[in-house]
């Protein structure tokens, strides 16, 4: 039988952590059917490698692309980086199932305003991105905020007993109808009031499932090492799989602790699973909050609600215009999104080389200002970290991106180049890629992503969008 597709002599990196080969690669339908010298085989179509690599399609695990698969199902900002998979669902912040009486409280409302959260259960948001049929892959958590929303107007104490038990039974209802886990985002104004009591009932579900835990933790700056600690209990107790959100030491105090940190994940890996994920830049990217707000740090306005015109401009500049404080101005701006230089670039380094860290963007896609790495993280970890760092070999860093999380997250036959895997594949040129989104001009597409396939059928070529292929990936009986 003749193959669909038909890579010839390409570098194959094949998402384990192995050193590349030279091979021809073959697909069928929606999979990855030979490898190895298929000289003479028909094709319906041939692709040369002409030097370049054949890598997994890379896995987005760390994404805020809820509604956009949807509402924007050609997702140019993940398939032009040779993203083929996106984790939504991240921080707490889901759009499903939830039903709101008012606004969607603060960061839920990154997702977009209240028509962007209309399903009340996941089994809607499945048909949703189903009927969408987005460029990408699809997986998703259940945010813990958005459990809360359904049944909580102020967020300043610990849910009771009543609404805990209907936040359990909607979670139970999300993971039978294929959500792959929970996620919490304790830092946040409207979660930080959640004890561990509340969290552990949660997350107790999720390891009865055979589900995985993500959380952005409690505490990234001073109070980072206790907050691990807290997250690591809450899992192991459960028996849940856990993955560190944005793994970071936040704040110029806590600059220097990343071998600290990656010490402990170390630690508790001995004896249960867990991981973290990072994104490939010292910004973060998130609302703009007062307590996040030190009057040293350089604090860059993304949108405002009541303020759009302030957009596009430093918090301490903003606060001059006014003549008041940074903490005055923060109040004034509220909701707005901020980019905060948070971070130092040798943790970010350590952390992003550790055998242990995944790759996610966290990028935020309804922001009209949006943070360089919603469009650049794979393409900067490929060309800056690895080519012209050095920082990661490449098998390495394609691991990082693929094996690994596919494994972490249970999805089934991804992120690997087999036969009888999924044809979710990415053509790579190594000396052009090139990481071309910046703070200034964050919008831009890479060079060097040459081709991407998606469940077999080629969904970027030549800078657009081609057939869109991707599928909601729910969690399978079997992975329980």
């Amino acid at each position: 039988m003749a193959f669909d597709l038909l890579f010839r002599e390409v570098a194959v990196v094949d998402g384990t952590g192995a050193d590349p080969y030279a091979a021809d690669v073959g697909t069928r339908g929606d999979r990855i059917v030979a490898i190895g010298d298929l000289a003479g085989r028909d094709a319906r179509r041939v692709i040369d490698g002409a030097g370049r690599c054949l890598m997994p399609g890379f896995i987005d695990v760390h994404t805020h692309d809820d509604t956009h698969v949807i509402h924007h199902p050609d997702m140019l900002a993940k398939i032009s980086q040779g993203v083929t998979t996106v984790i939504v669902g991240n921080c707490g912040i889901s759009a499903s199932p939830v039903i709101l009486q008012g606004a969607p409280p603060d960061p839920m409302n990154l997702l977009g305003a209240r028509n962007a959260f209309v399903y009340p259960a996941f089994k809607d948001y499945a048909r949703a991105v189903e009927h969408a049929c987005p460029s990408v892959n699809v997986a998703a958590l259940i945010g813990h905020t958005a459990l809360r929303a359904n049944v909580m107007v102020q967020f300043d104490r610990p849910a009771t007993e009543r609404e805990l038990e209907h936040m359990c039974a909607a979670l139970e209802g999300a993971l039978d109808d294929g959500a792959i886990g929970l996620s919490s985002g304790l830092a946040y104004t409207n979660a930080k009031q959640a004890p561990v009591a509340e969290m552990q009932r949660l997350v107790d579900i999720v390891g009865a499932y055979g589900a995985l835990y993500t959380t952005h933790m409690r505490n990234e700056h001073d109070g980072l090492l206790d907050s691990l600690q807290e997250s690591f209990s809450t899992a192991r107790n459960a028996g849940a799989d856990l993955v560190i959100s944005h793994l970071k030491c936040a704040g110029a105090g806590n600059w220097g602790r990343a071998p600290l940190a990656l010490a402990a994940l170390e630690k508790a890996a001995a004896g249960q699973p867990c991981n973290c994920d990072c994104y490939p830049y010292a910004a973060s990217s998130t609302t703009l909050d007062a307590w996040r707000v030190d009057g040293q740090m350089e604090i860059y306005i993304t949108w405002s609600e009541p303020h759009p015109e302030m957009a596009r401009q430093r918090l301490k500049e903003i606060a001059a215009q006014w003549g008041i404080d940074q903490w005055q101005a923060t109040e004034r701006l509220r909701p707005a999104g901020a980019i905060y230089n948070m971070m130092s670039e040798d943790d970010v380094r350590n952390i992003l080389a550790h055998p242990l860290s995944m790759i996610g963007s966290d990028g935020l896609p309804n922001d009209p200002n949006p943070h360089p790495r919603l469009w650049g993280t794979f393409p900067r970890v490929l060309a800056y970290y690895c080519r012209d760092l050095r920082l990661l070999d490449m098998a390495e860093a394609v691991r990082k991106m693929t094996g690994l999380p596919a494994a972490r997250f249970r999805l089934q036959d991804r992120g690997v180049v087999r036969e009888g895997a999924f044809a979710d594949l990415t053509l790579v040129d190594m000396e052009r890629i090139q990481d071309v989104a910046t703070y200034g001009d964050p919008c831009r597409q890479a060079p060097g992503i040459d081709l991407v396939v998606v469940n077999g059928a080629v969904g970027y070529e030549d800078g657009q969008v081609q057939e869109r292929r991707g599928r909601l990936l729910k969690r399978l009986p079997d992975n329980v």
